[in-house]
């Protein structure tokens, strides 16, 4: 009797409280790239040409060091729609930064700047980092191969 009195208690426990700590720990921002941008960025962050997805390393810090660039960025498709909480984004973003950007030339996104640019989504995405490109290619920055028309 006292074992089965142990064992719910236990199992009581375990209900409330883990499902609590998994939470409260989350993924790491390597985890999240895996789960949430490798599918189509690859793990190597080497993007797709047919599948019109940028390379990201070498081209990712050129968007974070534009105030443009950085709105792009949070308005990517699989960004805005991962369902990552702004603060993971943000982590998230700024990991990948470090990975394959210019953390030298760059300052990192904060949640704060994650909520005020999703505030105002874009309307075309496509459309915004076109005009981005543009003012890039007329300054002679590359910014990676991407297909789209």
């Amino acid at each position: 009797m006292k074992v089965h009195k142990w064992s719910a208690r236990l199992a009581l426990l375990s209900a409330c409280i883990l499902p609590l700590a998994a939470q409260a720990l989350g993924n790491t921002p390597e985890q999240n790239y895996i789960l949430k941008c490798a599918g189509c960025h690859t793990l190597q962050g080497g993007g797709s040409v047919p599948g019109g997805v940028p390379p990201l390393p070498g081209y990712l810090g050129t968007f974070m060091a534009d105030k443009q660039g950085r709105v792009y960025l949070m308005n990517v498709p699989g960004v805005a729609s991962s369902g990552l909480s702004h603060q993971e984004l943000a982590t998230l973003m700024n990991y990948l930064n470090d990975k394959w950007g210019e953390p030298s030339k760059t300052k990192p996104y904060t949640t704060a700047e994650v909520d005020n640019i999703l505030k105002k989504p874009l309307a075309d995405v496509v459309k915004y980092r076109r005009a981005i490109v543009a003012r890039f290619d007329k300054q002679g920055i590359a910014t990676g191969n991407y297909p789209w028309p």
